[in-house]
């Protein structure tokens, strides 16, 4: 009963057909109520009210003339704004504005002045507000309004509020399958060659993929079944090819002719590892022996490295030649100088700090100074070694055995490929060693992995005979074409490799 009592005091307010009875004297009724009594104060006696209103008021130009009366109505110049009949509010507290003492009277207001207060009380204009539009077009909202209600998804993000954050994908770009790959934790039977050549060691057999046109070709295949591929490595040219084998001897191929070169032969047990510096190649042996081979002369063994005590199973240049770096069986990680003439080639540093068999060793290239080496499964800890000063300058538990390493230069990041438990490829932000992100899908463990020649894809090869590639190091298009351009003048393009 009290709402409908509400709603019908409403109604009466809002009715025009009748003086407002309740409301506060307004401002006209208060002047002529003053100018009548100071009116009848000054009168004769025997002359009439109407009289004495006409003499009060000020005497026209022209004495002669007949003086009109304004006719005086009740409410007859209050100012009714056109409303619309359901804005109960703003109806509301127009009628108990009216007649407040610090407005002027409505009659002085013109069009301009009721906008311009309408716009500074109700933050719009009285005469375009509706509270319910069933039809035709909507309103235009007034030049430079906003709405704080506008909901966040609706709002286009600020230069300043945009925060650009690389996406690495968790499924592979390719997906090959390896048949016959030897599981083997301490053989490198993968390698990536500067003209986007990837070359894979399946049994006895070495196939080559070319990446940008997607052929693949039988490079060779030995012998006897008995025998199998331990390890590969290109040059630096990416022309040439060296293949280790179980039958301790290393195959140098000419891949673009299809042709072998030559045969070395110096090891007495398998040659699990190789590198390249230069014109000198490098391999490690079961036996724990590293040999250099010059092999522009015909006596190709030069010279021979003594430190480990099990096979070498890790074998990596740095960036500059200045140093090799050597990871063995026997849980240790060898540095030695470069080879000179007439000098003997001892360890410039010697760390046992790993607790397993250290295949994976990773030269910084934008720190020659630094080396990342990876435990097996007693150790599972990634070192960063300084070469200078023989310190270890940061050690992290990956709780996994470490097959491989390799650092992306783009991102400046360290990429590490997993066996026993996770079989995965962890992406590490360097020097922090933070996840960056973590790659799934091998269902055995994973072998090696190998850098792309342009640095945005890894490739892993497995246990569970497949080849996967990740392409997640991709550079932002922007800044590409910066570093291309800067480039061009001094780099070369290969546009085919054949």
């Amino acid at each position: 009963m009290a709402q409908f009592g509400f709603e019908n005091d409403i109604h009466s307010i809002l009715k025009l057909d009748m003086p407002i009875t309740n409301a506060p004297m307004a401002r006209w009724q208060r002047k002529a109520s003053s100018s009548n009594t100071s009116a009848l104060n000054g009168l004769s006696p025997g002359k009439s009210a109407n009289v004495s209103l006409s003499s009060s008021k000020t005497p026209s130009k022209t004495p002669g003339k007949n003086k009109k009366q304004t006719p005086s109505k009740m409410g007859g110049d209050r100012f009714i704004p056109t409303r619309n009949s359901k804005q109960m509010d703003v109806a509301s507290f127009l009628l108990s504005k009216e007649n407040d003492y610090c407005f002027d009277t409505p009659s002085k207001m013109g069009g301009g002045f009721q906008k311009a207060w309408s716009m500074s009380l109700n933050g719009y204009n009285i005469e375009d507000a509706k509270i319910l539009h069933l039809g035709g077009k909507p309103l235009n909202a007034p030049e430079g309004y906003q709405n704080n209600l506008k909901v966040l998804y609706s709002q286009g993000a600020t230069p300043a509020s945009v925060k650009k954050t690389r996406y690495i994908s968790s499924t592979p770009d390719k997906i090959l399958d390896a048949p016959d790959l030897r599981n083997d934790f301490y053989l490198n039977l993968i390698d990536w060659s500067s003209r986007n050549v990837l070359a894979v060691a399946l049994h006895n057999s070495v196939y080559l993929l070319d990446a940008s046109q997607g052929d693949i070709t039988l490079l060779m295949k030995l012998e006897s079944e008995d025998i199998y591929i331990c390890s590969l490595s290109w040059t630096k040219e990416g022309t040439y090819l060296a293949i280790g084998t179980s039958d301790c001897k290393i195959q140098l191929w000419d891949v673009y002719n299809q042709k072998r070169l030559r045969s070395l032969v110096s090891h007495t047990s398998r040659v699990a590892s190789l590198s390249w510096n230069d014109h000198v190649l490098t391999s490690g042996s079961r036996s724990g022996h590293i040999h250099h081979h010059d092999v522009r002369v015909a006596d190709h063994h030069i010279f021979t490295l003594t430190g480990h005590s099990q096979e070498v199973c890790g074998l990596k240049w740095s960036p500059d030649g200045r140093y090799l770096a050597s990871g063995g069986n026997d849980n240790l990680v060898y540095v030695w100088p470069r080879m000179q003439e007439g000098t003997t080639s001892n360890s410039v540093q010697c760390w046992s700090d790993h607790q397993g068999a250290v295949k994976a060793l990773a030269w910084c290239p934008w720190q020659p100074n630094i080396l990342a080496s990876g435990g097996g499964t007693s150790d599972r800890h990634i070192r960063i070694w300084n070469v200078n000063s023989g310190s270890c300058i940061s050690s992290l538990d990956t709780q996994s055995q470490i097959s491989s390493l390799l650092f992306s230069p783009n991102y400046k990041e360290l990429v590490s490929a997993h066996g026993y438990a996770h079989n995965n490829v962890v992406i590490w932000k360097y020097p922090a060693l933070t996840r960056v992100a973590e790659l799934k899908g091998h269902e055995d463990r994973v072998l090696s992995l190998i850098l792309s020649p342009d640095c945005s894809t890894v490739a892993t090869v497995a246990g569970d005979e497949t080849i996967r590639m990740w392409k997640s190091f991709e550079v932002d298009p922007v800044k590409k074409a910066k570093e291309r351009l800067v480039k061009s003048t001094s780099s070369v393009i290969h546009q085919s490799i054949r």
